[in-house]
């Protein structure tokens, strides 16, 4: 049994009203980046539509950059909440099965949803150890919980790689593969991986 899954790393704990503005600022970002794109969004245009002034948003971020990396991690720490304590199949309620599948389909639906952001963060939008381990981890327990034998982690690890942005985004839009063949796929690749090893009869 693994141990309950950790949330991403938060910032240090800040006085309320410096996160009231730090939460004021991101969303700023965020309605920025739904309605004109990431490329539309600067550090001057943040600070407009927070009405604060720009040195603010730099002295909150540092740049552009890290901005994009805190949206990024703004987003992150609420899938991670909805895959710990939102409804089945995602969350909590649903068989270990669905919920493999729900996890996939939804890792493959954020991370190309933000695929532009992801690149606008730079280095500083590369998956943390925190995100990475969060999902290698839920992984390894839903294996677990299905019975898998073998190596979990290393099966893990190659469940997770087809979920990332730069495979999803070749896929998608490089070779115009349909989302829906790519979910097909990855649910194949998951029932091979699970009922296999289920369905598998003791050795002897």
């Amino acid at each position: 049994m693994f141990d309950p899954l950790p949330l991403l790393d938060q910032p240090p704990r800040e006085r309320a009203d410096a996160a009231r503005n730090r939460e004021a600022l991101l969303a700023a970002a965020a309605r920025l980046v739904e309605h004109c794109g990431v490329d539309a969004v600067t550090m001057d245009n943040v600070a407009a539509e927070a009405g604060v002034g720009k040195g603010t948003v730099f002295r909150r971020f540092d740049s552009r950059e890290g901005l994009m990396a805190a949206l990024l991690n703004r987003s992150e720490t609420e899938f991670q909440r909805l895959v710990i304590e939102g409804p089945p199949p995602l969350g909590p309620g649903a068989p270990a099965l669905e919920r493999l599948h729900a996890f996939g389909h939804s890792r493959m639906e954020v991370n190309l949803q933000h695929a532009e952001l992801i690149r606008a963060a730079g280095r500083a939008g590369e998956r943390s150890y925190a995100a990475m381990s969060f999902a290698a981890m839920h992984v390894r327990y839903l294996l677990s919980q299905l019975g898998v034998r073998g190596d979990i982690a290393f099966l893990a690890t190659a469940l997770l790689a087809p979920l990332e942005m730069v495979v999803l985004v070749q896929q998608t839009r490089d070779e115009q593969v349909p989302i829906e063949r790519i979910q097909h796929g990855w649910d194949d690749l998951v029932r091979r991986i699970a009922c296999r090893e289920v369905n598998q009869p003791p050795s002897g």
